[in-house]
């Protein structure tokens, strides 16, 4: 009698659960995040080092728009100042220093969209890191390439002729610049993950931008404005940016008030886009 082989029934295959992306983040710690964020710094820093073409906006725009500003405008403008050419060049150097921050911010929406199309977010889902870093190193590196931008700006300013009347008023307009910039780049990357493409993100912000930029005190004074254009910039929160700026550095204008309007706008942008953005970044991925 031969003895039969009994084989036992195999378990039924478990059902995987799905991860809940949200609580995964969280039971990440602070200084998890802080490490996380610190490497991918590292990763964009070394992706720019490979394409050094992407920090051509960074390093020709402060050029060639003080260039452009101060001698296509500057002569009549500067004759509405009171003086000429060197008056608007004190005008406008603090103008486009606040203006700097929002043209970087552009740049973090159209390439926080970019890396979803070229899926280096699915490699980035696959990692144990939090969310959020993946949001905040973009602005850090963000904030370099503005900080790079806006001293090309202030070497060109010095040689045709600008002057700083404050060095801790100057560090203290590059702070609330790069402040109120934060507060944009929390808009864009909401942006970067909400809509389908880089070209939607760069319409869209040419169209809320540019009224904002000429419809401000950035590169000419709004009291030659109609009526109902000077009351959008009495509330504009880059008028507030740029006198505060200038201000700060040039000196004979009170800076108190434009100083935490700016302050409060740059709280409230951030405060309100940057758990948007987050949540909506945790959906997505």
């Amino acid at each position: 009698m031969s003895a039969g082989t009994v084989t036992a029934p195999s378990a039924p295959p478990t059902q995987q659960q799905p991860v809940d992306k949200s609580a995964a983040d969280t039971r990440i710690g602070l200084r998890a995040h802080v490490r996380h964020t610190g490497a991918l710094v590292r990763r964009n820093l070394l992706w720019i080092k490979q394409d050094m073409e992407s920090m051509f906006d960074a390093v020709l725009m402060p050029i060639v728009f003080t260039l452009l500003f101060v001698y296509v405008f500057g002569g009549s403008v500067g004759q509405a100042l009171g003086g000429g050419r060197e008056e608007y060049v004190q005008y406008v150097i603090p103008g486009l220093m606040a203006m700097m921050g929002m043209n970087m911010a552009m740049g973090v929406g159209t390439g926080f969209n970019q890396d979803f199309q070229t899926g280096v977010m699915d490699r980035f889902r696959s990692l144990p890191i939090g969310r959020s870093s993946v949001m905040i190193a973009k602005i850090v590196v963000e904030l370099l390439r503005m900080l790079v931008a806006t001293a090309i700006l202030l070497i060109v300013a010095l040689i045709i002729g600008f002057s700083v009347e404050s060095i801790p008023g100057l560090i203290a307009s590059i702070g609330l610049a790069m402040a109120f910039g934060v507060g944009l780049m929390w808009i864009f990357l909401t942006m970067g993950v909400v809509m389908k493409s880089a070209q939607a993100i760069q319409g869209m912000g040419f169209l809320v931008l540019m009224p904002l930029q000429f419809g401000s005190s950035i590169f000419a004074p709004t009291a030659s404005m109609p009526g109902w254009l000077q009351a959008f910039t009495d509330y504009n929160p880059l008028s507030s940016l740029a006198d505060a700026a200038r201000g700060l550095m040039n000196g004979g204008l009170p800076v108190a008030h434009d100083v935490w309007v700016t302050l409060a706008w740059s709280v409230i942008l951030t405060g309100v886009m940057a758990p948007i953005a987050i949540h909506k970044f945790r959906t997505k991925t």
